[in-house]
C-alpha cells in the first residue's frame, strides 16, 4: 500500500511539473508526449458531470461484423468536388461546402450549375472550405456559417464566418467573422460545425498537430467550442468568458446530441504522432469535459479524464457522427451513424444513452461507395452521406464525388 501511494504522489508530481504550451497561435510541430493540463482544465475536471461508459469496447480486429440490417442506397447529386457539410434549409433544398472553396445549391433535387459564393481558401493538405451549418432561423435572415482555412495576407487561419443567402437562392454575401484565429496546420483542422437543441453554435476544431493544444484551455485547437449565432460567449460556458466547451480532442470531424446536454464525439486517432498509431474513438461528454488526448487515447481510464465508449484498433477514422432519429431504417433508431474515411464504410453504434455503453456496433456498405465524409439526418428523415473520393486519398471517378441518401 505504502508503494502504491508513493507511486502515485510521484506521478501526480510529475504531472504538475510539465510545462503547458499556452500559445494560441497557429503550431506545426511535433510535441513531446507529456503535457501539463491547465488549471482551468483541471477545475473542470474536478467538477466533471458527465456518465462515463461503464466499460470501453475495443474493436482489435477489423472494424467490426457485417451489418445485419437491410439498407438501400440512392444517389442524390453527382458532380461535387470533395462536398464535407451539408446545411438543410426549410423548403429541402440544400447546401453543400466543397473543400476547394465553393459553396453549391442543390435545389429541388438538382444541383445547380453555378457556386452560390466562392471563398478564398487554403486547401492544402486536409485544409480548405469544410463545415456548413444554416441558422435555426433561417427561414427569416437567410443566414448560414462557414468554417474554412482562410489565406489571411498569405498566413492560413482556420475561420467560422457568417453568410446569408440571397432571396433567389443563386448568391449568397459575407456577413461577419464569427470565430477567428482557429489555429491551423496541413492536418487536423477539425472542421465541423453544428446547432445544437439549444441554438448554440459548436464548433469541432483540431490540435493543429500540436498535442498541447488540446489541453491548453487558452487555446481554441483541439476543442469544440461554443458561441451564439452571433460569435459571443455565452453565460453557462464551462470557462467563464471562454468558446472552449469540450476539451481534449485530436481532431473532430462528428458529434451528435443524445440529449439537451449529452453528446456523442467521434475523434481521430494518432497517425504517427508520439510513437503511436490508430485507435479512433467515440466518447461520451458533457460540458467541461476532457476527452484525454494526448494523455489517453486507448481503452485507458484516468481520473478526470473521459474514457472512450469505443476504440478501433485500426484507422477508420472517423467523418461525419449523427444520431439516426429517422423512421425508414427502425432498427437503427437511437444509434450513432458515423462514416468512415480510409476504411471506406458506415458504422452503425449502438450506445445506452444512459450508461454511455456501447451494446453493439457493426459495419455497412463496406468498399461499397469509397471514402464517406458527412453522414448528417435531413428534414425527411433519412440519412444523408457525402463521399470523399475525390480529396488526394482515393479514387476520383468520372462523375466525381456524391450525396447519398440511405433507406429502405
Amino acid at each position: 500500500m505504502k508503494r502504491t501511494n508513493i507511486l502515485k504522489s510521484r506521478l501526480m508530481l510529475s504531472i504538475m511539473g510539465l510545462v503547458a504550451c499556452t500559445s494560441p497561435q497557429p503550431q506545426v510541430r511535433e510535441t513531446p508526449a507529456s503535457v501539463q493540463i491547465s488549471s482551468e482544465a483541471q477545475q473542470a475536471q474536478t467538477n466533471q458531470t458527465a456518465q462515463q461508459p461503464a466499460s470501453c469496447k475495443l474493436v482489435e480486429d477489423g472494424f467490426g461484423p457485417q451489418g445485419q440490417v437491410s439498407v438501400r442506397v440512392e444517389e442524390v447529386v453527382t458532380g461535387l468536388d470533395v462536398p464535407w457539410g451539408i446545411a438543410f434549409l426549410p423548403n429541402r433544398d440544400l447546401l453543400v461546402s466543397e473543400r476547394s472553396g465553393q459553396v453549391r445549391l442543390v435545389q429541388n433535387g438538382k444541383l445547380r450549375p453555378q457556386a452560390i459564393a466562392t471563398i478564398n481558401v487554403s486547401d492544402r493538405g486536409e485544409g480548405g472550405l469544410l463545415g456548413i451549418a444554416a441558422h435555426p432561423d433561417f427561414a427569416n435572415n437567410r443566414f448560414f456559417y462557414v468554417y474554412f482555412t482562410a489565406n489571411q495576407n498569405g498566413t492560413p487561419v482556420n475561420r467560422v464566418e457568417r453568410w446569408q443567402l440571397s432571396q433567389d437562392g443563386l448568391s449568397a454575401t459575407r456577413d461577419r467573422t464569427i470565430v477567428d484565429n482557429i489555429p491551423v496546420a496541413q492536418f487536423h483542422n477539425g472542421g465541423r460545425i453544428r446547432f445544437g437543441p439549444d441554438g448554440m453554435l459548436y464548433i469541432g476544431t483540431g490540435d493543429a498537430r500540436d498535442p498541447n493544444l488540446s489541453q491548453n484551455v487558452k487555446s481554441l485547437a483541439g476543442k469544440i467550442l461554443r458561441v451564439t449565432p452571433d460569435g459571443q460567449v455565452p453565460a453557462d460556458n464551462p470557462f467563464p468568458g471562454n468558446p472552449v466547451y469540450i476539451l481534449g480532442i485530436r481532431n473532430t470531424q462528428g458529434f451528435d446530441w443524445v440529449n439537451v446536454s449529452t453528446l456523442w464525439v467521434s475523434d481521430h486517432g494518432p497517425s504517427g504522432e508520439l510513437g503511436r498509431s490508430g485507435h479512433d474513438k467515440v466518447s461520451v461528454a458533457r460540458a467541461g469535459d476532457n476527452l484525454g488526448w494526448p494523455t489517453i487515447y486507448r481503452c485507458e481510464s484516468q481520473q478526470g479524464l473521459v474514457t472512450p465508449a469505443i476504440v478501433w484498433q485500426q484507422a477508420l477514422p472517423p467523418g461525419g457522427a449523427t444520431i439516426y432519429t429517422g423512421n425508414a431504417i427502425p432498427e437503427w433508431k437511437g444509434n450513432l451513424i458515423v462514416a468512415g474515411l480510409r476504411a471506406e464504410q458506415l458504422q452503425r453504434i449502438v450506445i445506452d444513452p444512459r450508461s454511455g455503453q456501447v451494446q453493439q456496433h457493426e459495419v455497412y456498405l463496406q468498399g461499397q461507395q469509397g471514402r464517406l465524409r458527412e453522414a448528417i439526418m435531413g428534414p425527411d428523415g433519412e440519412l444523408y452521406v457525402t463521399t470523399s473520393n475525390c480529396d488526394g486519398r482515393g479514387t476520383c471517378p468520372p462523375e466525381q464525388d456524391k450525396i447519398l441518401r440511405i433507406t429502405r
